[in-house]
């Protein structure tokens, strides 16, 4: 079967096919814990479940419009001006499944073949075969564990061309956890407004996972948001992972082509899930902020653990729930005949010998690091820290 080309330039996402090979090894009965996946281990608010049973009850199950329904549109207005300062018409407004489909809505309406797309490393694993599917080119910023893995103003300013269409970045981030703040964020807008031909992609899908106070966007700043789209959803922040609703404020114009695009793909999102998300960004926040406890009580955990192990390099997240270590001092290491030589191969120690699953920071651009997904109980953290630390300690 010949399949078409366009798949030969992206890859599987790794975060997906190391969860299929936990559950693989966990229906053979082996005590398996996952940190792979970035889906908080809470249930969904009970307000938003009544929200969407009486849309049930109401039979609101047709057809939505493809850019959204007209009162989550207006919801998603209320919480761009009450959260971010931003002011978006409804119009500017698109309602997608899940925030991935947003941003592969905006990629594609923006990226010509041949046009540069800078990327800081380390990035959420789909960002660059994004660009690929849009036969874009990628052009990566390293940072490093020292510098909570920020991109400097310098950096950026080096990066950009007369080819360079788009800046495509998360904060909080995934994977490292780390958040720019309002000053380094200003820095950044500084030099985009010197390039006033690049577009920016502000993923903001963590927005409320944040342990260090209010959330920036990067298009307060000068005229950027004439030319940002700014991408949030649901899943994360409300536990909403498998309702699928995320959404975009943007120029005019880009919003219009993500309507078209999307129009030819998805069309409208689920309606259920539409007035489920009315409710959450609407609703009580008071189990937004319990979770967001939970999670950097659950970070300080892991990283007092994570912190003895001689030789591993890690920061302190300010957001998110992952931690993203520097392990390559144990590469070159052996332990009963397996000798480790990168980040996919450290990973699979981890998961055969004492049966942890984490991702390889080379799906994240970082072939040095692993990440940890926090995003589980307290008893799974602490053993699933010790048996990290105790088959890291067996390597020689």
């Amino acid at each position: 079967m010949m399949i078409a080309d366009r798949l030969n330039r992206i890859s599987e996402s790794e975060t997906i096919a190391m969860a299929k090979l936990g559950r693989a090894l966990k229906a053979e009965g082996k005590d398996i814990i996952s940190l792979s996946f970035g889906e908080p281990d809470f249930f969904t608010p009970e307000h938003i479940k009544k929200a969407a049973i009486e849309a049930i009850k109401n039979n609101f199950t047709f057809y939505t419009p493809v850019a959204g329904i007209p009162d989550l549109k207006e919801a998603i207005k209320v919480k761009f001006e009450r959260d971010n300062q931003l002011q978006y018409n409804t119009d500017q407004i698109v309602v997608s499944t899940g925030a991935k489909n947003s941003i592969i809505n905006a990629v594609l309406a923006l990226v010509n073949p041949g046009d540069e797309v800078i990327i800081p490393k380390p990035f959420w694993v789909s960002y660059a075969d994004m660009v690929y599917l849009a036969e874009g080119k990628c052009v990566f910023l390293d940072t490093r564990v020292s510098a909570d893995y920020k991109i400097t103003p310098e950096q950026l300013e080096a990066a950009i061309t007369p080819k360079t269409k788009l800046f495509m970045f998360s904060s909080p981030n995934n994977p490292s956890g780390m958040v720019y703040s309002a000053d380094e964020l200003r820095a950044l807008a500084d030099v985009f407004e010197r390039h006033p031909h690049v577009y920016i992609l502000s993923d903001e899908i963590y927005e409320h996972i944040n342990f260090i106070g209010r959330h920036t966007s990067i298009a307060t700043f000068g005229t950027l948001i004439n030319r940002t789209v700014t991408v949030n959803g649901v899943s994360k922040a409300f536990s909403m992972t498998g309702w699928r609703i995320g959404y975009i404020g943007a120029p005019k114009a880009i919003a219009y082509a993500c309507e078209k695009l999307q129009s030819q793909f998805t069309s409208g999102t689920n309606a259920i899930a539409q007035k489920a998300a009315i409710a959450a960004l609407l609703g009580d926040m008071k189990p937004t902020r319990d979770m967001c406890a939970s999670f950097m009580k659950r970070r300080n955990l892991c990283f007092d653990i994570l912190k003895t192990i001689p030789d591993m390099k890690l920061n302190m997240p300010d957001g998110a729930f992952y931690l993203f270590p520097d392990v390559s001092a144990f590469y070159g290491k052996s332990y009963n005949g397996t000798t480790i030589r990168n980040s996919q191969e450290l990973c699979m120690y981890l998961l055969n010998e004492v049966y942890v699953v984490t991702v390889a920071g080379s799906a994240f651009g970082n072939d040095d690091c692993i990440r940890f997904s926090y995003a589980t109980s307290e008893d799974n953290l602490v053993k699933a820290m010790n048996r990290i630390k105790d088959a890291l300690m067996k390597l020689s």
